[in-house]
């Protein structure tokens, strides 16, 4: 038959059922659009989605800015997510070797937080339930995408799994699988990559004092340093720990004995929450900026980390894909009310555009915090001293910073009209 005349099993299929193609599916259905949706993960069903919140020392967490959770928010899953977050109600940014530092207070920003932190062990399942139960959402997992064939008018992915079928058409792809998959570098899709020479060490940490809702960016000679309050108590006294550091001193801690490792960070960090009493499972990998050369095809959208890995710092990553989901799906949703093709690159290219200063603004954030504030240099060390000088006494620059790490800066997703809660969806 001619391709032109077939009809697609579906209008999108995003390929990756993570947090940002898991948002992505709940965006699409919740705008009212109709679009018919596969959401397709390689991972098994089991497990994945949990309707218990289940704490553990060790559990990984994300950032969410509050910009992040004004778009859950609208989605109608804040206030089951906010159950279990831990509010920022202050960031005190700190350079090793100079005395005092920055604090960014939520009330100078008329805010009640200036973001929240939240396991992934309950974040990224009450993501994908919410994916699970979007009225034209249908979830195929375990299934692996072997092949993507695009097409003028539609493509044609393979398929391999149970219960998957062999070979699947949708007018539009959005690869939502991930930096290390290969499936646009088997497209030609480069990529531009800057590699930090740093490994991040993660591990949660305890400490003496309270933290009271504070979260913690200090930077030193060997690379950013962060704290993120966690448990919902502003009495709690357990935080999730993101240290940068060179390769080699990275493996060095991540194998240390356990009073080696938190005697290295007490000198790195001070003594702001008193002594650190505990740390838990630690993991580390290496850090690159990592910028696909192309966003968008016709028939194609790279979203998350396949379009872009950013460097921990500032935590932006996640949200940065957050706000794209976001735009996305709004752009989507325009097309669908003037008739037009949901992977026709104009309708596409419009996302691109939309998307291109907050990217920019974001990732050039990102990377320029790290390699400032990772130099010994004289000059770059006095610059940024003036820098926090800056940030502490013109309000300005405060503003626009704040404004840039919470999210909220620039215009919002032209959500026309508001999204459909999924809490108010039927089964």
């Amino acid at each position: 038959m001619n391709e032109s005349l077939a009809l697609p099993d579906y209008d999108i299929a995003i390929v990756g059922g993570g947090m940002v193609g898991s948002v992505l599916a709940g965006l699409l259905s919740a705008s009212g659009a109709g679009w018919r949706t596969v959401l397709i993960d390689a991972r098994s069903p089991d497990g994945l989605v949990s309707d218990h919140y289940e704490p553990h020392y060790d559990n990984r967490s994300t950032a969410i800015s509050a910009g992040s959770a004004d778009i859950l928010q609208r989605l109608g899953l804040w206030s089951r997510l906010k159950a279990h977050a831990t509010a920022i109600t202050e960031v005190h940014v700190s350079d090793q070797g100079h005395l005092g530092g920055a604090l960014i207070d939520a009330r100078e920003q008329a805010r009640d937080a200036l973001g929240y932190v939240l396991e992934n062990a309950w974040l990224a399942p009450t993501l994908r339930a919410a994916a699970d139960g979007a009225p034209e959402v249908r979830v195929l997992a375990p299934a692996q995408v072997t092949g993507l064939l695009p097409g003028r008018h539609l493509s044609t992915l393979t398929l391999k799994g149970e219960g998957a079928p062999g070979t699947l058409t949708a007018r539009l792809v959005v690869l939502a699988d991930g930096g290390a998959s290969d499936l646009h570098r088997r497209l030609g899709i480069e990529q531009v990559r800057r590699d930090y020479q740093q490994h991040a060490v993660i591990a949660n940490v305890s400490f003496e004092r309270p933290h009271r809702g504070r979260a913690y960016e200090r930077f030193t000679p060997r690379g950013p340093l962060a704290l993120l309050p966690l448990d919902e108590s502003p009495q709690a006294r357990r935080a999730a720990l993101v240290w940068t550091l060179p390769p080699g001193e990275a493996e060095a801690l991540r194998r240390a004995p356990e009073p080696e490792f938190l005697d290295a960070l007490q000198r790195a960090f001070g003594w702001r929450l008193g002594r650190l009493t505990r740390v838990g499972e630690r993991q580390s990998w290496p850090l690159a900026l990592v910028q696909a050369q192309e966003q968008v095809r016709s028939r194609l959208v790279l979203l998350g980390n396949s379009a872009h890995y950013l460097h921990p710092v500032a935590g932006q990553g996640f949200n940065l894909s957050l706000r794209d989901a976001a735009a996305l799906a709004a752009v989507l949703r325009r097309a669908r009310l003037e008739g037009g093709d949901p992977g026709a690159l104009p309708v596409l290219n419009r996302y691109v555009a939309q998307r291109a200063q907050d990217q920019r603004l974001t990732i050039q954030l990102s990377d320029k915090l790290v390699r400032v504030f990772s130099n010994r240099r004289l000059g770059l060390m006095a610059l940024r001293h003036l820098g926090f000088v800056g940030l502490d006494f013109l309000p300005g620059v405060k503003d626009w910073f704040a404004a840039q790490t919470m999210g909220t800066a620039g215009p919002r997703a032209p959500w026309e009209p508001p999204v459909q809660r999924l809490s108010e969806m039927g089964p």
